[in-house]
């Protein structure tokens, strides 16, 4: 059996739905065409099935799905997500459902009221927060989170990044399986979050109304979606418990990568340090502070190259 045992075995239909909603969702919202079509070719495709699709992603797995018209390797990783957790991660985010919560509860031995206390309190967001706080003690703190749960926790995520567990690798190198195996780098991620906040301002982003902490279903969360290279990503300001405590709603950034489920990070404005007054990826910051010496580098460079020229032109004239 596909299913985790948390939810029914899912109908063809109900797949089907789920991607029409979500091609419908993401058309709305202004996504690129060509993913709005995509999602609806798939759903035609699982819709035009003779056999059940949970029969066939038991016995053949994701290849299988990849191997139906119109169903490519980021498509066929969601639907196989699924399938095994009766979720569409992209579909709550669209009808602005999402709560990090319940991206922790998707971890080895974090029930809900765990998921809540963990996001409460060490007001982190993202599985990279999660097992950032998993082997720096944080974690270890919060009430219910024993050794032998600390360990499953550690393990579990560890699988989901699909890497050895930290020691083996050095932690300074922190490959993203969130992004398929490679990095994505915090410039892409710091250009995105420049891009969302400057589109919210000029008010030119499609609003949602979300779910949470939401009694009059105002449609005030602006949203993006965007393309880097092949890379597909969804930005909203965060609407957590602990960002309308703070007063952050405008200014903490989650930006989701679309085509694998696990990809989030959370960009905020530093308040110490360094980096103070900067915007940075949230347990990227060592990333971030290379980053922006560069950038300063590079612009210091550009301003002496281009002081160069005008004295020889000066000169030469």
């Amino acid at each position: 059996m596909v299913s985790s045992g948390s939810h029914p075995p899912l109908t063809n239909e109900q797949v089907a739905a789920s991607l029409e909603e979500t091609a419908d969702l993401l058309e709305s919202q202004g996504a690129n065409p060509f993913r709005v079509r995509a999602y609806r070719k798939a759903a035609g495709t699982i819709r035009g099935l003779r056999g059940s699709l949970e029969r066939m992603f038991a016995a053949e797995g994701p290849e299988g799905l990849m191997r139906l018209p119109g169903i490519g390797r980021s498509l066929g990783q969601s639907i196989g997500h699924m399938l095994r957790t009766g979720r569409l991660p992209l579909l709550q985010r669209l009808r602005g459902e999402d709560a990090p919560e319940r991206l922790f509860m998707t971890v080895a031995d974090i029930g809900p009221k765990l998921a809540q206390r963990i996001h409460e309190e060490l007001e982190i967001e993202t599985l990279a927060e999660l097992e950032a706080a998993a082997h720096d003690g944080r974690l270890a703190e919060v009430q219910g989170m024993g050794k032998k749960r600390l360990r499953a926790v550690r393990e579990s995520l560890a699988g989901r990044f699909a890497r050895q567990p930290r020691g083996v690798q050095p932690p300074s190198r922190q490959t993203d399986a969130r992004s398929g195996g490679e990095d994505v780098p915090v410039a892409e991620l710091l250009d995105i979050d420049q891009e969302y906040r400057r589109r919210a301002k000029q008010g030119s982003l499609p609003r949602i109304a979300p779910r949470r902490f939401n009694p009059t279903h105002e449609a005030w969360l602006p949203v993006l979606h965007t393309q880097r290279s092949d890379r597909h990503y969804t930005a909203l300001f965060s609407n957590t418990a602990r960002a309308h405590e703070l007063a952050a709603t405008r200014d903490w950034v989650v930006i989701y990568r679309d085509d694998h489920d696990d990809g989030q990070w959370t960009v905020i404005t530093s308040r110490f340090g360094a980096l103070g007054g900067r915007r940075v990826v949230r347990g990227r910051e060592p990333e971030c502070a290379a980053w922006y010496r560069d950038a300063a580098a590079s612009d210091e460079s550009a301003t002496v190259s281009a002081a160069a020229a005008v004295s020889r032109r000066e000169g030469g004239g």
